[in-house]
């Protein structure tokens, strides 16, 4: 288990509410460590125009970052004052993603926190290109913060995988769910909750095979699953009025239940993506976030991370 001490805060240049940096200040206080706020930015006509120098673009590029930097300060005033370990970063980048991703490299930063929009409307998240780069991509886990405040009661909700027997998925779950207790537990003994999706049965089957009975498959189904949650429960101390067994697909049960218990964060496991793959959204991870309407930690095996790592590396060299 690892301890976010070293926090990144990718702020948002267009307002001076920032709800990440208030929960990155607000993990800080609880569990101490330090923050990092950062910014890329970037114009293209700094870098186009022949009527200046080089010499005069460059200086017009630190004159943008140092403006940034101001108005940073006074967004942090507040915290600084409070003498919150505060650092400030702005970098001149054509690829907001890549930067962050370059600064959580560069200075082993063990948690990204970004805001993400909350669609009035639609009345879930609106996720950015950004957002989605750095949830395949990051090599250290990513908090997508809705731009609302975090409840006071805040239930954790982490989604578990009880569908395989394979060694990597019963290490993320345990990753997963250490992870969270701990998390709660520092920030004053948040609840807990865990939930699993199993599968519907295949009307197909039901007609192919007339002796086939799907009430009786499913109820079979259930009590594996269920049987599974147990044992998983037990090893953490989890009540069991603190999971949740659901028939239907993993991006219809997880935002659902994450409703219906109003969970101020979903805790899943995501696998980094890239080349041709990465290009397409529509595996389940990725549905199950694009139905959420609250804050939104995924987690990577240590292997992926790792590897994320040394891929990134390997592009910049």
């Amino acid at each position: 288990m690892t301890d976010y001490q070293n926090l990144l805060v990718a702020i948002n240049p267009d307002k001076d509410d920032q709800e990440a940096l208030r929960r990155a200040v607000y993990i800080v206080k609880k569990n101490g460590g330090r923050i990092k706020i950062f910014l890329a930015i970037y114009d293209f006509s700094h870098e186009v125009t022949t009527i200046l120098s080089q010499d005069e673009r460059t200086a017009m590029r630190k004159s943008a970052i140092a403006k940034q930097e101001e108005w940073i300060k006074r967004l942090a005033h507040h915290y600084l004052v409070m003498e919150i370990p505060i650092e400030i970063k702005v970098v001149w980048h054509n690829q907001p993603y890549k930067a962050l991703i370059e600064e959580v490299i560069n200075s082993n930063h063990d948690l990204l926190l970004k805001e993400t929009h909350l669609e009035e409307g639609l009345g879930r998240i609106l996720f950015t290109p950004i957002d989605w780069q750095l949830l395949r991509k990051c090599p250290c886990p990513v908090w997508l913060v809705k731009d609302r405040p975090w409840p006071q009661d805040a239930i954790a909700l982490v989604a578990v995988n009880l569908s395989s027997d394979e060694e990597q998925y019963d290490e993320l779950n345990q990753k997963l769910v250490t992870t969270s207790l701990k998390f709660a537990q520092q920030l004053e003994n948040r609840t807990v909750h865990l939930v699993a999706a199993y599968p519907e049965t295949n009307i197909s089957i039901a007609v192919e095979l007339p002796e086939f009975d799907p009430s009786k498959f499913n109820n079979s189904i259930r009590g594996q699953y269920l049987i599974a949650m147990k044992e998983f429960r037990q090893k953490y101390g989890i009540p069991e009025e603190q999971t949740h067994v659901e028939q239907g697909l993993p991006e219809t049960i997880i935002p659902d239940v994450a409703n219906k218990i109003n969970a101020g964060i979903v805790v899943l496991g995501t696998v980094g993506r890239t080349g041709l793959s990465a290009a397409f959204i529509g595996n389940t991870t990725e549905r199950v976030i694009d139905g959420l309407n609250c804050d939104l930690l995924a987690i990577k095996p240590d292997n992926v991370e790792l590897q994320l790592r040394t891929n990134n590396e390997n592009e910049d060299n």
